[in-house]
């Protein structure tokens, strides 16, 4: 069972832009390899991060014009929100080490 919250259109508003914590979100499609292997990654990371950022996936072909609105082209995306604004991006497959970076980065913002 994934600690990963799955997002869609209607709960995107209060999950990521009215949360209270950080948020990375995980655009993300069933059908990408990478994504799927990125997925035990940021589950781990939502357990080590519990309580200070949230980790939350969307997914595109299900939930396409928020991927637009993001700018969405190329998964897996993380975007990272904090007061409900883009602060950073990475795309592609990243390394448990990046991801943690990243998030310390936006912890220490």
């Amino acid at each position: 069972m994934s600690n990963l919250l799955e997002v869609t259109e209607e709960n995107f508003q209060s999950e990521v832009l009215d949360s209270d914590l950080p948020v990375v979100v995980d655009f993300m499609a069933t059908w990408c390899a990478p994504c799927r292997m990125i997925a035990p990654i940021l589950d781990r990371k939502a357990t080590e991060y519990s309580g200070r950022i949230k980790f939350v996936q969307l997914d595109t072909d299900r939930f396409d014009a928020l991927s637009k609105q993001y700018g969405v082209q190329k998964i897996p995306n993380l975007t990272f929100f904090q007061n409900g604004e883009v602060v950073d991006q990475l795309v592609g497959f990243l390394s448990e080490t990046q991801i943690s970076e990243r998030v310390e980065d936006l912890l220490n913002k």
